[in-house]
């Protein structure tokens, strides 16, 4: 049961808006930039929002009313393989209105949704919901900042100042469970190289202490962030926020950042388990990433950690240009090390996916046939060392990649095209041609991610040459 405050009844001549996520309720309910984008657009519009779990993500959830019915259709998509779920929606529901997407995917590479969409928006969206809202047809879009509809040959990323916080939002069972959603900043000040956030969200912004929300009501609160301990004040908002009764749930952890009296506040505040993210085991590799993690700090926190916490779980990544199977079979060693500490430990392994704007995006998605030898070798050693091991749909990533690098195209893959039709986008780029991508302004000059990636390179030779 959710309680919703922004809720109101539709009336005659007013114009419909349709808020969806082509994902399940659980995530998009504990997605703050929509719980913003959906009390704005109720200051002048009716808003209703549609989920994938939800009628199939063909009727509201407020009022059951069909999508068709709808003016505007603002599809946020967070992830590659919601892409196809998006789709299917708008052909299910023969929507006939402007059909306008956003998202973290969108302002990576809206080229291979270009048919089925008539406008994108490649930012944050805060202040131009009136604006883009008050069109009458979709070719009036062209023009207003931030827009993309396919005839501008570039579009500038639009960032907001972020300011006061949410006072009410929709409280419900998602992802983070029922709590109120804190948003502490945006952007990271972390410069890892295989990272989109550190590109598409830049600058990093902060929310001043001060324009955080009285939280009333419930019982818990999420505190969301890239990297919400690199608030400068984290650990005083973390405090306020226990000293007042109140369960917490970090969106993220740093290792580097935690200590005795840091811990002893999150244990405070009802934490349960400890997640930490040194995505290789390899020191070397770790450079090249630009994780500034090492070993040793994470062995060090999760020995302060040690006796607090239930469970230990590590993300970690296999695909990394340079990689060995030493390297892999490292992460079981390092978490079977870290078990003697708190005996509860998961592995979560992904591939890593050369994401456009980041200094990764010219090199190759791994071989499958390797990938699928390390992802064997993780399961097997894990259940010998008695630790979980959350394993990766291999296939899923190699979509993922697909969507992410593609032109116009990769649109096909949404027609049931097979994604072996696509393996080549799956290979290393060309440093030389234009991407899909170039065409969107993120503030960053090309050259400086080059630099990056000769760099990661010539990291990667003398690794080879060191053997």
């Amino acid at each position: 049961m959710e309680f919703n405050p922004f809720q109101r009844k539709f009336r005659k001549g007013e114009k419909r808006v349709a808020l969806v996520y082509s994902n399940r309720y659980a995530g998009g309910v504990a997605n703050i930039g929509l719980q913003q984008i959906y009390a704005e657009i109720n200051e002048f519009a009716i808003c209703e929002r549609f989920y994938a779990d939800v009628f199939d993500g063909l009727r509201s959830v407020e009022t059951g009313t069909p999508l068709s019915e709808f003016d505007f259709a603002l599809f946020s998509i967070q992830y590659e393989n919601d892409c196809f779920k998006a789709v299917e929606i708008l052909r299910k529901s023969n929507f006939k209105g402007i059909k306008i997407a956003g998202g973290p995917c969108v302002m990576e590479n809206p080229r291979p949704l270009r048919r089925f969409f008539d406008a994108f928006f490649i930012g944050e969206v805060e202040g131009k919901l009136g604006e883009i809202l008050s069109v009458k047809e979709a070719v009036e879009l062209s023009g207003i900042e931030g827009i993309w509809t396919g005839r501008e040959d570039r579009v500038k990323r639009v960032f907001s100042k972020i300011g006061k916080h949410l006072e009410k939002e929709i409280i419900a069972e998602g992802a983070y469970g029922r709590c109120f959603l804190i948003e502490l900043g945006r952007g990271c000040v972390r410069k890892c190289s295989f990272c989109l956030v550190r590109q598409i969200y830049a600058p990093p912004r902060w929310r001043r202490v001060e324009d955080l929300p009285e939280v009333r009501d419930v019982g818990k609160v999420a505190l969301i962030a890239p990297s919400p301990t690199d608030h400068p004040r984290f650990k005083e908002i973390l405090q306020s926020f226990v000293e007042r009764g109140l369960e917490v749930s970090p969106s993220s952890l740093r290792a580097d950042a935690l200590n005795e009296e840091l811990v002893e506040l999150l244990k405070a505040g009802n934490v349960k388990s400890i997640t930490l993210a040194p995505e290789t085991s390899s020191e070397k590799l770790s450079e090249i990433l630009r994780k500034e993690i090492s070993f040793e700090d994470l062995r060090e926190a999760v020995e302060i950690c040690a006796g607090k916490f239930e469970k230990l779980k590590l993300y970690y990544m296999v695909g990394i240009p340079g990689e060995s199977i030493e390297d892999v079979r490292g992460i079981v060693e390092q978490a079977k090390e870290l078990k003697s500490l708190i005996p509860r430990v998961e592995i979560s392994v992904n591939p890593l996916v050369p994401k456009p704007h980041t200094p990764m995006q010219w090199f190759g998605f791994d071989k499958l046939e390797d990938l699928q030898k390390k992802i064997n070798l993780l399961r097997v050693e894990c259940v010998k060392a008695g630790i979980e091991f959350s394993q990766p749909n291999l296939r899923e990533f190699v979509l993922q990649t697909i969507i992410a690098r593609g032109d116009e195209r990769a649109g096909d893959i949404f027609d049931g095209k097979s994604y072996r039709d696509f393996k080549y986008l799956l290979n290393p780029l060309d440093p030389e041609i234009e991407l899909p991508w170039d065409f969107i302004d993120h503030h960053y000059k090309r050259d400086r991610l080059l630099r990056e990636f000769e760099e990661i390179k010539s990291g990667l030779e003398s690794r080879k040459e060191s053997g």
